[in-house]
């Protein structure tokens, strides 16, 4: 008799793909992977796509599973605009937490909203917008104002509330008037120097699953919306929590894509340093951040800008092929490498994303505020490595790729001082967060079993 299995989906952009992995005795055994082309556009059905990879997977596994499970990142992924009080406290908070939610935010605003603003917002094209503004007991007059701005002339797509609380029940008002899809949660800034992040991201997640998959024109009638599960970014934020909290201690995945690179680090709060934070924007100790300017091919040029930015790299005779590789990966975003030299390239265009986007992550920044302080990734015990560039490479440019994230002492961040560096070779931290909360268990096995260490 087969082990019980559920298939778990990651629709992408370009690729779905598939993974049946088991939750019986064998809790989290890998029993069959495929990737198929994703289905979406005109005249294509997403189910025909994922239809396929779980056809595929279900052939090898064997048997029926008892669930299908899936996330999405399709059509550009979650969309998020935010609406703020001031920039530097409630926007910035917004941003940060629909971050974490999985969402590309596309526009952040802050104060009372003029026609300008409102334009400038539907120009961003958000699925979702979260509004913001003031901390509990605080100003209500700027969040007041920005919902009726919003309900009487914003774009048609959900809202989610989450600003100071006294003026929570008023705000919702005013856009069911307006018949608007709205959700309320807690203020994501309750007060100064604290982060809530928890009811808001999931306050977005519903919100994609139940508004927005439906209505991205992937598919017709409700079974897509029925299997997913939250955005793919916020499912593999998960995984990395689960393996955090399973008494591993601090963890830090880089993915580096063709267009993005993400980085996602969920850390154990320090007794002794969290009563120290008191930005006016605390750090977040979960979180993402997305570096749209750096990728393998979209965003290669990106790259080789913010090196030179960075001092990295000097334009000049010797990275001359650098320049030009990147604008023709940029040009060519579906070219494959040929031969080792292009590998060699390929090796380091990763390198460079990857160190300026852990620098971004995790070092300190300069505001009008003042100076925030920096994630803390000197205890992280393990480094998780995601994208094809790192899947598909050997022991001796892996750890050419890799070293900086031990050796970047120039960067304006600390380091980690003894992790475990590992690739993601089965691409498994999304299946892993979809099983996260109901298998905990299996999504540790399948994790830990599809880790690969990097030879130094």
């Amino acid at each position: 008799m087969s082990s019980p299995y559920i298939v778990c989906v990651d629709t992408g952009s370009t690729f779905t793909k598939a993974a049946a992995v088991s939750v019986g005795d064998d809790a989290g055994a890998l029993l069959a992977t495929a990737a198929v082309p994703t289905t979406v556009g005109a005249g294509q059905d997403v189910l025909t796509g994922l239809d396929a990879a779980v056809a595929e997977v279900v052939a090898t596994a064997g048997g029926s599973p008892i669930e299908i499970r899936a996330c999405s990142s399709a059509g550009g992924g979650l969309r998020l605009a935010v609406v703020g009080y001031e920039r530097v406290v409630t926007a910035e908070a917004g941003a940060r937490v629909g971050l974490s939610a999985g969402a590309k935010v596309v526009h952040v605003s802050s104060g009372a909203l003029d026609r300008s603003g409102i334009d400038a917002l539907k120009a961003d094209r958000p699925d979702v917008v979260l509004l913001v503004g003031g901390t509990d007991g605080g100003d209500v007059e700027v969040l007041l104002h920005n919902a009726g701005m919003l309900a009487d002339a914003g774009p048609k797509v959900p809202y989610v509330v989450a600003g100071n609380v006294d003026a929570q029940a008023d705000a919702v008002a005013t856009f069911v008037k307006r018949k608007r899809t709205v959700v309320a949660c807690d203020n994501v800034l309750p007060k100064i120097g604290v982060l809530n992040p928890l009811p808001a991201r999931a306050a977005i997640r519903g919100v994609f699953i139940h508004h927005v998959i439906g209505g991205k024109g992937f598919t017709k009638g409700p079974r897509f919306a029925s299997l997913v599960r939250g955005a793919t970014p916020d499912l593999v934020l998960a995984g990395v929590e689960l393996l955090a909290d399973s008494g591993l201690g601090d963890v830090l995945l880089v993915d580096v894509g063709g267009a993005t690179t993400d980085v996602y680090s969920a850390l154990i709060p320090d007794a002794e340093e969290h009563p120290a934070h008191r930005e006016v924007v605390e750090v977040m100790w979960r979180g993402r951040t997305v570096e749209g300017d750096l990728g393998m091919r979209w965003s290669a040029t990106g790259v080789v800008d913010a090196a030179v930015s960075e001092r990295l790299i000097d334009v000049s005779e010797s990275t001359n092929l650098l320049v030009v590789v990147a604008h023709d990966r940029h040009d060519d975003p579906s070219w494959l490498p040929r031969d080792e030299a292009d590998h060699d390239v390929d090796a380091d265009i990763a390198r460079l994303a990857l160190t300026i986007a852990l620098r971004r992550h995790a070092r300190a920044s300069e505001s009008i505020e003042g100076r925030t302080p920096g994630r803390n990734l000197s205890d992280i015990r393990l480094v998780i490595l995601s994208g094809g560039v790192f899947r598909h490479a050997g022991d001796a440019r892996l750890a050419t790729m890799v070293a900086p994230v031990t050796s970047d002492f120039a960067g304006g961040w600390r380091v980690p001082t003894s992790p475990r560096i590992t690739v993601d070779r089965q691409y498994v931290m999304a299946a892993a967060g979809l099983l996260s909360e109901d298998y905990p268990k299996a999504a540790q096995n399948l994790i830990s079993a599809a880790l690969v260490s990097v030879e130094s």
